[in-house]
């Protein structure tokens, strides 16, 4: 093995020998944690309060908050809910995806998409063209990535909703698989994240039980 392959730059030669640097970022991710954690109480609350105007599966969900380190190499903290995931080739007149995501992704964002699916997309789809203005009035970002599972937004996976002209979003809605909108904000917000966070949440389950 050659020797060179294997030195470190100044720069990780610093990082390597400082152990602040992990111990300052786990406290970061504790810190998410709760923060997601708190959200989820909230959400609950919400949805609780719409409990005449939502599926039943979608009032049943169960929050799940999940974590990894190499979302595009970089660590990241996401909670599901309402969380609906069923499989759409199984018989099963409510198959598909209802689900709303916040996540945290270090270095970027916080973030909540709504993700629809199968039964749930073809039943929220009036809603969605009847709610079109707001979700451009609120600068709401629309998917268009044919990859469901990309969460970034770039200009190849998110597009602002007013960018979009209104036919042209309700024939991509009928004629996509699934549907994906979501909103933003920087994580310089973080003493507001919560408040704003659930500020979406709340004007997405709105839109869905409208």
């Amino acid at each position: 093995m050659n020797p060179a392959k294997i030195r470190l730059s100044q720069p990780e030669m610093e990082l390597v020998t400082s152990a602040e640097l992990i111990l300052t970022k786990n406290a970061i991710l504790k810190k998410v944690n709760l923060l997601l954690g708190g959200l989820q109480h909230e959400q609950k609350q919400i949805i609780n309060s719409y409990s005449t105007k939502l599926p039943d599966k979608v009032l049943g969900s169960t929050a799940k908050i999940s974590k990894g380190e190499n979302y595009a190499g970089l660590p990241y903290q996401i909670l599901d809910y309402p969380r609906v995931f069923d499989n759409e080739n199984l018989p099963g007149k409510q198959a598909g995806i209802f689900a709303v995501r916040t996540m945290f992704w270090w270095g970027h964002f916080f973030s909540v998409t709504l993700h629809l699916s199968g039964f749930y997309k073809k039943q929220a789809e009036k809603k969605l063209f009847s709610n079109f203005s707001t979700m451009k009035e609120k600068e709401y970002f629309c998917y268009i990535n044919d990859d469901p599972w990309e969460h970034h937004f770039e200009d190849h996976n998110y597009v602002m909703m007013s960018g979009i002209n209104k036919n042209d979003f309700e024939r991509s809605v009928r004629e996509r698989s699934f549907f994906k909108m979501a909103n933003k904000i920087s994580l310089q917000q973080w003493d507001d994240a919560d408040k704003i966070l659930i500020s979406y949440f709340k004007e997405i389950i709105e839109m869905m039980a409208d």
